[in-house]
């Protein structure tokens, strides 16, 4: 008699990551995404990526990662009660962008688990309704067709692919209505710090800059195309 093919668990759920400190969430909370895109090439969800309806205050939170295939959400259900005060949800759709895993009665739920936005790699539904109950979606558009519970499968707590950015359990989140940030916790800390004080400089520049000096001047990129077009050799 032939043995039973082994099959995978369907459900995965990862430990708990560590809560974020409260002046690293401070800290975060001081930047726009455009301070940190200054500075880095990485940690940046594509632009497919936006705030639904345009809704896109800054939100700072732990990152709550989830995986949902195809139109299955099953686990997402479950993991908003694995939710702390300040999460984010970071939810991985697998590559599916038909069926849309969030709508107005989930994010309520999630609101009342503490959850401060949902960042989903697909699309979401009930848009207006969310961005009236002043809870941010960044999303890839809208959908009407919707997820189910069809006990397929699912994971928590480990790492994702969300806009093309690797999510580790734990990142911080930072979003508003230019994007999306995921960044691992110590890192986050000290391009934060470097961020704030680049833009704290380049905010005491602009208040200190002489009238009438043209931007190429003042930045050094004259200098640079003169420097090229006066060496003789073009």
């Amino acid at each position: 008699m032939s043995k039973p093919l082994p099959r995978p668990r369907k459900y995965t759920i990862g430990p708990e990551p560590a809560a974020l400190e409260p002046d690293l969430i401070t800290l975060m909370g001081q930047l726009e995404t455009t301070m940190l895109g200054h500075i880095l090439y990485w940690g940046c969800m594509d632009r497919g990526i936006q705030a639904s309806r345009g809704f896109g205050p800054r939100t700072v939170g732990r990152a709550l990662t989830v995986q949902c295939p195809a139109a299955d959400s099953t686990m997402l259900h479950h993991a908003i009660g694995l939710a702390r005060p300040g999460d984010m949800l970071v939810i991985d759709r697998l590559g599916d962008d038909k069926y849309a895993c969030l709508g107005d009665g989930v994010a309520s739920a999630a609101q009342v688990a503490g959850i401060v936005g949902a960042v989903i790699d697909g699309p979401c539904t009930d848009a207006d309704e969310m961005a009236g109950m002043g809870f941010p979606v960044w999303c890839r558009g809208t959908a009407p067709v919707t997820t189910r519970l069809l006990n397929i499968a699912g994971r928590a707590h480990v790492p994702v692919s969300c806009g093309g950015v690797v999510v580790m359990p734990g990142a911080v989140v930072l979003a508003d209505a230019d994007g999306v940030f995921a960044l691992p916790a110590d890192e986050a800390r000290a391009m934060g710090e470097i961020a704030l004080t680049r833009g704290q400089i380049a905010q005491e520049r602009r208040a200190n800059r002489e009238p009438g000096v043209p931007l190429g001047r003042i930045t050094g990129a004259t200098a640079l195309v003169e420097a090229e077009l006066n060496d003789g050799t073009g």
